[in-house]
């Protein structure tokens, strides 16, 4: 069984205290859950670690959602190595997992990972039919020899921090919101590939960035921005939409590094969208958008000294 395959690859070397979940975003929610995790498993001198699945479950049990992910795997797997864990297992969520009952999931997990706590929030659930809830799994618990924790929720002003309100958020491209429940701001990563350079014939040179499809990004527009190379932060501007003004194609993130003049092409970029400035519009001519986008940079520079 793969998944069997998969943690057998582990080996922790010696006792441990697990979450699991997908952990999409590592909001503020898996921030709290993560560092109580961490905390206990330092008291009963246990190894901490996150079992992720690779692929949202709802991906694969009902592909036709087409829930788009705030994270891709390698941004969650450095934002949780982040918070100071000892270990991340992934997995592939597959039918034949999503079949395995609680009591069969937990008992790899205690076999494979020497599994002797799991921590959880109020609303988790896994095995079968989520038939693993917090009930059924501290009953579980005492009779299979593990801890369970309930873990309870972080509310921020009025509303609890999850995946969901923060994809809310995004989509209305509130992104002071979309900060308040991450924790941090919320960054789109890829490689600069060769885009229309339509940017350098008006004086404003982009970064063409490729992101995965079912990516979740804010609405189109032009957001206040700062791009990391290599983890050097520069200030910059960044598009996204379908370029109305020209030809109103595929959709694109294009992103201007303000004071910035060496070559990308090729290489890895992470952008964190800090505000929104306007919506994408189309202008009447090439010119009328330069000037915008020169009042754009302007704004951007006077917010990001601020």
């Amino acid at each position: 069984m793969q998944v069997e395959e998969e943690l057998a690859r582990q080996g922790p070397e010696r006792d441990t205290l697990l979450t699991v979940g997908v952990f999409d975003g590592v909001h503020r929610g898996h921030q709290h859950l993560i560092n109580h995790l961490r905390e206990e498993a330092r008291k009963r001198n246990l190894l901490s670690g996150v079992v992720s699945f690779k692929h949202h479950p709802r991906q694969v049990l009902r592909p036709q959602s087409g829930l788009p992910h705030l994270t891709s795997l390698p941004e969650r797997t450095r934002l949780l190595k982040g918070l100071g864990i000892d270990f991340i297992v992934t997995l592939s969520f597959t039918p034949a997992l999503a079949q395995l009952t609680a009591r069969q999931f937990v008992a790899l997990l205690k076999q494979h990972l020497r599994m002797q706590g799991l921590v959880i929030g109020p609303d988790f659930a896994l095995g079968r039919g989520r038939e693993g809830n917090a009930a059924s799994l501290v009953a579980l618990g005492k009779e299979m020899a593990f801890t369970v924790d309930v873990v309870p929720p972080i509310v921020i002003d009025g509303e609890v921090a999850s995946s969901t309100a923060v994809r809310g958020a995004l989509a209305e491209g509130d992104m002071k919101r979309v900060s308040e429940l991450l924790g941090r701001h919320f960054s789109v990563e890829g490689r600069v590939t060769t885009g229309s350079e339509r940017g350098r014939v008006l004086g404003f040179p982009t970064a063409n960035l490729a992101f995965q499809p079912h990516r979740a990004l804010p609405p189109d527009g032009v957001y206040i921005s700062r791009a990391y190379i290599d983890a050097e932060p520069h200030q910059a501007v960044t598009n996204i939409g379908q370029r109305p003004t020209f030809d109103a194609g595929e959709r694109t993130v294009e992103v201007y590094l303000l004071d910035f003049e060496s070559d990308l092409y090729g290489r890895e970029l992470r952008v964190e969208l800090i505000e929104r400035l306007r919506a994408e519009i189309r202008f009447a001519s090439a010119e009328e958008l330069k000037a915008q986008i020169a009042k754009d940079v302007e704004q951007a520079r006077a917010a990001l000294r601020a």
